[in-house]
């Protein structure tokens, strides 16, 4: 079972600066870059990749197995398009929670050309017995099914042309030990640096053919949380801010005007993550709350204030996670215009000492 767009987690479908991919990225296949040299940022993984890439087209042998893991939105999915383009084979995509049984992941194994690419995202949520057949696909480039049941069964092997199988995964801890051990390569992506941004939305703008100023440029690529998929997605829809005063470049009044409707601040934080916040202040009066607790104050599921909002804030410095429940840090106090009671200030302290 094959796709062509890789769906997140359905968090907070409505944000803008959600980093899984929404409606508002029709476009992301046509801003991905086809080569590493053209790829932005990830210096180290780009670095390792080419040796391991010009490695194996020398002892002409396909890519060893990769693993990539880190947020959502970081080019997991790009760096696989490259890997394909850069080794010469076809690049086959497909997700975990997609390959609900055995002969569903033997369908399309069995369908891998020589030098193949497969790429599984969020490989971490494959279930067991799919996971236990690609362990021989992986390592024999085999294919072990079981014919019958009791004691007529018996093991038929198939051969599988030599492929490379990239995985991608948001949480590098839930996969299971034996399958992790079978990847040759591990390279994790980290959260990206303004000047990175910066340069992936002038590229990005230049590919949808919007004309924008470097300041405008600069202003977006400050507020996207470390993301190049935000920081795609706020171009365009700064470009649509713009197309309607009828400017024909983008220019930093036009980038802040949009920003401030959009209601994501000079950090990359919205109203959601605002009121986040509020809500550890003013109800809870900086202490230590449950998740539980704080999602039913904000009408939240917990799953998503864990896995969507509160990574960043957490990364900001802004709350902690204590035995006690989330707090709030001196950092959320003042981002909000906060000054902290005596007594909140106590629990800060406390949290320091801690």
């Amino acid at each position: 079972m094959f796709f062509d767009e890789i769906d997140g987690e359905e968090y907070g479908e409505d944000r803008l600066v959600k980093s899984t991919k929404g409606e508002y990225d029709a476009e992301e296949n046509a801003l991905r870059p086809k080569t590493l040299e053209g790829y932005v940022g990830q210096s180290k993984v780009k670095d390792n990749l080419t040796v391991y890439m010009n490695a194996a087209k020398t002892r002409g042998e396909p890519l060893e197995h990769v693993l990539l893991y880190g947020a959502p939105g970081l080019g997991k999915t790009t760096l696989a398009h490259i890997i394909a383009n850069e080794m010469g084979g076809q690049l086959k995509m497909t997700s975990a929670p997609a390959i609900e049984r055995s002969g569903d992941l033997a369908a399309i194994l069995t369908n891998l050309n020589e030098g193949d690419v497969l790429f599984i995202d969020e490989i971490h949520r494959l279930n067991h017995s799919v996971e236990e057949i690609l362990y021989s696909a992986m390592e024999d480039y085999a294919l072990d099914i079981i014919v019958g049941k009791g004691p007529s069964a018996r093991n038929i092997r198939f051969s599988l042309k030599k492929f490379t199988l990239i995985g991608a995964t948001t949480k590098a801890g839930m996969i299971a030990n034996p399958l992790r051990d079978r990847f040759g390569i591990v390279c994790r992506l980290e959260m990206y640096t303004p000047s990175e941004l910066e340069e992936i939305v002038t590229r990005s703008a230049k590919t949808l053919n919007i004309s924008i100023e470097k300041d405008a440029a600069r202003e977006i690529s400050t507020r996207s949380r470390g993301t190049p998929r935000i920081a795609n997605r706020l171009l365009k829809r700064v470009r649509d801010f713009s197309t309607v005063s009828g400017n024909q470049t983008v220019t930093l009044k036009d980038a802040k005007y949009a920003l401030s409707r959009m209601e994501i601040d000079e950090l990359g934080l919205d109203e959601t993550d605002r009121n986040l916040l509020r809500a550890m202040i003013e109800k809870f009066d900086g202490k230590p709350v449950g998740l539980d607790t704080l999602a039913a104050t904000v009408n939240e599921d917990s799953g998503t204030i864990e896995d969507v909002y509160e990574p960043y804030l957490l990364q900001l410095g802004f709350i902690a996670r204590t035995p006690r429940g989330r707090m709030i840090l001196r950092g959320g106090y003042e981002h909000l215009g906060y000054k902290p009671s005596e007594e909140q200030k106590k629990q800060i302290t406390l949290f320091d000492k801690d």
